[in-house]
Order: structure tokens, then C-alpha cells, then sequence
């Protein structure tokens, strides 16, 4: 099952985060083509109460970086949270799927039944690392790549499903 593990976090969000970049990218080029501040669309947001886009990319990276670094047994790195740029955001991504290249699917032996603890505003939540993955790491992942996504694409930059999807 660690390969299952290895193959989720590691293959699938490093893939991800690579479509994630591509989108980026052609945002920076909607804006520039379309005459406005690429950061008109890295502050967006649907609704006063949600975070920016700039947050929704931070996040999604927290997410992929904490799920290996738990799920392998050791400590995630701490970054400072101060992208404001679509280059800082574009370093991030690198930097994050750097990170994730540097596991191997050896080093998720044993995570399924690792114990994890996540501690956030709202509390703290204590799983497996199965229950982690599927109930936590793989949906907040996502959540926030999506949600980033929509709201790029909310701002007019022209992709599609497929963008998100990465090659297939």
C-alpha cells in the first residue's frame, strides 16, 4: 500500500501543482495581453469572507508538502507565507514539487496506520494516516487547487478543464 500512498501524494499532486503553474502562467498572459495587473486576479476572491487566490495557492502547497511529510514520518518545512506575485507564487510551486521529488515510495511504509495529528484554528484532529489521506490531505488538496483555479478563471483567463487536468 505505500506506493499507493507515494503514488497519491507525491506522483499525483507533484502532477497537479505542475497544471497549477501551467494555469498560472496563463494568467499572467491574459492579463499582460489584456492590458490590467496580473495581481487584480492573485487578490480575487468570490465572496469578502474567503481567502484570496494568493492564499488558495499557499495552502494547496502547505497541503501537498504536510501530507508527505506526515505520511513518510517526518516534519514538513515551514515557509513564510508572503507570495504576492505570480513569480513568488510560480517559485512556490517549484519549490513544493522540488520538495515532493525528494521522496520515495519506501519512505511511506507503514503510513497507513501512522498516527497523524493536524492542529488548526479550528481544533485539533487526530487520524491514521489511511483516513488522513482520503478524508483530510487528497480533499483540502484539492479544494484549494479548484478553488484557485475558479477563481483565475472567474477573472476571465482562458482555460478549461484540461488545463486543470495536466497532460494526460
Amino acid at each position: 500500500m505505500s506506493n499507493l500512498f507515494y503514488a497519491q501524494v507525491v506522483t499525483g499532486f507533484s502532477h497537479t501543482l505542475l497544471s497549477l503553474s501551467q494555469v498560472l502562467d496563463k494568467a499572467a498572459a491574459h492579463a499582460e495581453r489584456s492590458g490590467f495587473d496580473a495581481q487584480n486576479l492573485l487578490t480575487a476572491r468570490l465572496f469578502p469572507d474567503m481567502f484570496p487566490c494568493t492564499r488558495q495557492f499557499q495552502i494547496a502547497t502547505d497541503v501537498a508538502k504536510g501530507a508527505a511529510a506526515r505520511l513518510s514520518g517526518g516534519e514538513a518545512p515551514r515557509w513564510e507565507d508572503t507570495e504576492q506575485t505570480v513569480a513568488e507564487l510560480q517559485a512556490r510551486l517549484t519549490k513544493v514539487r522540488d520538495y515532493l521529488a525528494t521522496f520515495t515510495a519506501a519512505q511511506f511504509d507503514g503510513a497507513a496506520s501512522r498516527a497523524i495529528e493536524v492542529k488548526t484554528p479550528a481544533g485539533a484532529f487526530s487520524f491514521t494516516g489511511e483516513t488522513f489521506l482520503h478524508r483530510w490531505a487528497v480533499p483540502n488538496f484539492y479544494f484549494h487547487c479548484t478553488t484557485a483555479y475558479n477563481l483565475l478563471r472567474h477573472g476571465g483567463v482562458p482555460v478549461g478543464k484540461f488545463d486543470f487536468l495536466g497532460a494526460l
